[in-house]
């Protein structure tokens, strides 16, 4: 028998609308805090920057019990995505749920000596009450809080009337009209916004970053979407995974001629499709080296506004502002008006007690963390949406249904502290040794082990369907009817008080 819990979900974005859903179908209480003043995370419009979409294809990119709307177009614009999950909130009642404007300060062991935690609470006015839990869902995800970047001279350039700002403020593309505009970073967010800045009016655009990046079109030569390509389990396979037994890797060399093809006609059908020689950005690693959570889909417009000199790519960083000009760490200088900082998100849990930090972060910033959801040592305790990937919802749906089993002791598969740390330690050296790609946003990335990480999470969960069949299990992308089904086949329970 599983008595109900009180449980509370950080977080109201894709990840914590999964952990609600999953906890309350169980017969728990939930209370959903967010510091915001809308449900959504990084798809709350007050964070969106103009024009954003999703990466993955709508049909990757939702719930395994709720489809996007037939209306959508295959890969959603951030409103759309945003009402998407508000409609999937008031379907389940999770909007009932939700504590607004309420941030977390703090969290610590209960005193009362039961099961759970105490959280210190901020609400909207200020004050600060305490509350307790049996059992906490951290969804804060990946995406929570903007990195910050200072440099020598930054109070000089604003004084004249610059303007610095990170990616998720970018909300206006009248910021852009006119004005000369520099984009710091790499990553989607990066080129859309250099797009859009074009589009806008800027009198000059700069995109600034590291080195060239493989990214991946929307159609892969013009004709087949990527999800046909990079999202099935037969290319999957291509990749050497962990725990592999010794006649595994045997088979994985002698493929590696075939698999050595794939990649290098890949990369040629890239650079032919994007230019990026006439770009200078063709990239200097293989793309089979690179491939993980941080592959940047190709914004449409980016490569042809960088070829014609719309756009002006610089490699390199931003080492100081002088006047009104951003001096780059390589030398060169770039005149700005607007300075968008396009640098991503710190990825942490700062309300945890350092006690816990260090059980649950390594010194070079590797989580440890069971399939991405638990920790023996952080009792009464699991997060939702720290496994990265190409199919996000979809990922933080299964974790969250994981994550209820194991909270309740009912996965078919339940492990022990033992199992838990062997397998962590086991992880984190493929991690670091056989894989470092794999290594990214503090090791917490599933990409390209997408139908692997599924696996394990359906077999822990105890289906008893768990695989479409014959070619379709190979060659097609994930499908999240598919694992509605696989879900409803592992065994029923619900919390009784």
């Amino acid at each position: 028998m599983v008595s109900p819990k009180h449980v509370c979900v950080i977080g109201a974005g894709v990840s914590g609308l999964a952990a609600a859903k999953a906890f309350s179908t169980r017969g728990h209480r939930v209370t959903i805090i967010e510091r915001s003043g809308d449900l959504g995370g990084v798809w709350e419009p007050a964070r969106s920057y103009p024009e954003v979409q999703t990466q993955s294809p709508k049909e990757l990119y939702r719930y395994t019990d709720r489809a996007m709307p037939e209306a959508y177009p295959e890969w959603p614009t951030g409103p759309q995505v945003h009402a998407y999950l508000t409609d999937y909130a008031r379907s389940f009642g999770t909007d009932r749920m939700l504590r607004l404007n309420t941030a977390v300060a703090g969290m610590a062991r209960r005193a009362d000596g039961k099961p759970g935690w105490t959280l210190a609470l901020t609400g909207k006015d200020g004050a600060t009450t305490k509350e307790d839990f049996d059992f906490v869902a951290i969804c804060t995800g990946q995406f929570n809080e903007p990195r910050e970047l200072h440099c020598r001279g930054e109070g000089s350039f604003l004084d004249q009337g610059g303007q610095i700002l990170h990616s998720s403020k970018y909300n206006d593309p009248q910021l852009a009209k006119g004005r000369r505009v520099v984009v710091l970073g790499g990553s989607k967010s990066a080129t859309d916004i250099a797009v859009n800045a074009v589009k806008a009016g800027a009198r000059d655009v700069t995109i600034v970053m590291r080195e060239a990046v493989w990214r991946i079109p929307y159609f892969i030569g013009g004709l087949v979407n990527f999800k046909r390509i990079l999202y099935v389990r037969a290319q999957e396979q291509m990749f050497p995974g962990w725990g592999a037994s010794a006649m595994a890797r045997l088979a994985h060399r002698l493929a590696a001629p075939m698999v050595w093809a794939n990649w290098r006609g890949l990369e040629s059908l890239l650079k032919a499709q994007l230019k990026l020689k006439a770009c200078g950005m063709v990239p200097k690693e293989r793309i089979e080296d690179g491939v993980n959570c941080s592959v940047p889909i190709a914004t449409p417009g980016f490569y042809p506004m960088v070829a014609d000199g719309r756009i002006k790519a610089v490699f390199g960083s931003f080492d100081h502002y002088e006047g009104d000009t951003i001096v780059m760490s390589g030398g060169e200088r770039v005149p700005a008006d607007v300075a968008v900082l396009a640098i991503g998100y710190k990825l942490g849990v700062p309300f945890l007690p350092a006690a816990y930090q260090e059980k649950l972060v390594d010194a070079d910033g590797q989580y440890r963390l069971y399939r991405l959801i638990a920790n023996p040592d952080l009792p009464e305790l699991g997060f939702v949406g720290f496994n990265s990937s190409f199919c996000t919802v979809l990922c933080a749906d299964l974790a969250a249904n994981w994550l209820v089993r194991y909270a309740d002791g009912q996965l078919a598969r339940q492990p022990t502290a033992e199992q838990m740390r062997d397998n962590i330690e086991m992880m984190l050296h493929f991690k670091r040794v056989e894989r470092p790609a794999a290594g990214v946003y503090g090791g917490l990335c599933v990409a390209p082990y997408h139908y692997r990480h599924f696996d394990e999470l359906i077999a822990d969960i105890g289906a008893k369907e768990h695989k479409r069949s014959g070619l379709a299990e190979r060659f097609l992308p994930p499908d999240a009817d598919a694992y509605a089904r696989y879900l409803a086949s592992a065994p029923d329970y619900r919390a009784v008080a």
